[in-house]
């Protein structure tokens, strides 16, 4: 496969991550600030879906006052913000149209249809609804993209690419996730175990659809531990940064297999990443401190996606 070829799957895959990641972000947010309005929680969540989507500085540059309006037109239909969801739908449908002849049909229909249908976004806001209009939409289409290309793409280089795609956006996005809506959000003085530590982690676990998954697997109320065990460590969450890093760990192997058995400083990161987290403890995390193991990940991810780009797009 052509370096750029490889490098259009890889970024089509990540874009159309992307989108849903911001949808989340904005749900979150509006959930936090529906607290606020009953004196729960705290009211900088719109700062703080900011700095996690990494768009902070780029805000600021353009408005001297953060609001719930300003905020939900930047992250979801500014043309000079290259995270705002109409930002990277029309870097997906850029990337997917290049490959058109390499996609299948199922695979480009999902991105160009929503990419035709995105005025949704544009015309869904001014309703009294239209935030919950615009994050349902978005996470519909981004799973109409998963499915298609899941369901029907042979399990080839690009198969493979996108996968990488994926998976890397995923393990930065949910890292990003659990360490800014938490320690962004959490005023200093509000006690571990109240209301409001409680609130912040209901809210993390319905951003990454993951409450019934954790009220299944241990049938209590939320615990800090015990969110960092679901969307850090357990494999069997398909948004926890170690499942991200299965699929990682094993798209990269595949590459390998395909060509001719080499690797290179992409498997190496990534083997060592996952091993850690294939073998670590909630316990361990929160003695090396949750802060410092998240912005590790974060930083990790971004190593290996340019070692991923170094040793098979330039």
């Amino acid at each position: 496969m052509l370096s750029r070829t490889a490098m259009n799957h890889y970024w089509l895959a990540r874009y159309v991550e992307r989108t849903d990641y911001v949808a989340r972000l904005l749900d979150s947010a509006a959930r936090m600030t529906a607290l606020a309005s009953t004196g729960v929680a705290a009211g900088n969540e719109w700062e703080s879906l900011l700095v996690a989507a990494g768009c902070k500085e780029a805000f600021d540059a353009v408005y001297d006052k953060v609001t719930s309006e300003r905020v939900i037109e930047f992250m979801t239909l500014d043309p000079n913000n290259p995270s705002s969801i109409a930002s990277a739908m029309d870097q997906a449908r850029a990337n997917a149209r290049v490959e058109r002849a390499v996609l299948n049909t199922d695979t480009w229909a999902a991105v160009n249809d929503t990419w035709l249908a995105r005025d949704v976004v544009e015309n869904a806001r001014s309703g009294p609804d239209g935030l919950r209009e615009i994050v349902d939409w978005v996470k519909s289409r981004a799973n109409a993209f998963r499915g298609a290309w899941e369901g029907t793409m042979l399990r080839r280089d690009s198969y493979q690419f996108i996968r990488l795609g994926l998976a890397i956006e995923r393990a930065d996005n949910t890292a990003r996730l659990l360490d800014v809506k938490y320690h962004v959000l959490m005023p200093k003085h509000d006690p571990i175990g109240g209301g409001l530590d409680h609130a912040h982690w209901d809210s993390i676990l319905r951003a990454a659809t993951a409450l019934r998954a954790y009220q299944h697997i241990y049938r209590e109320a939320v615990k800090p531990r015990q969110v960092i065990d679901l969307l850090a460590l357990n494999p069997e969450m398909p948004r926890s940064i170690r499942a991200a890093y299965d699929e990682i760990a094993g798209g990269l192997s595949a590459l390998s297999t395909f060509y001719g058995g080499r690797t290179g400083e992409a498997q190496r990161l990534a083997g060592s990443t996952h091993a850690r987290l294939k073998y670590a403890t909630v316990e361990e995390i929160f003695d090396f401190g949750l802060h410092e193991f998240l912005e590790d990940m974060v930083a990790r991810t971004d190593r290996i996606g340019a070692a991923i780009q170094g040793q098979y797009m330039s």
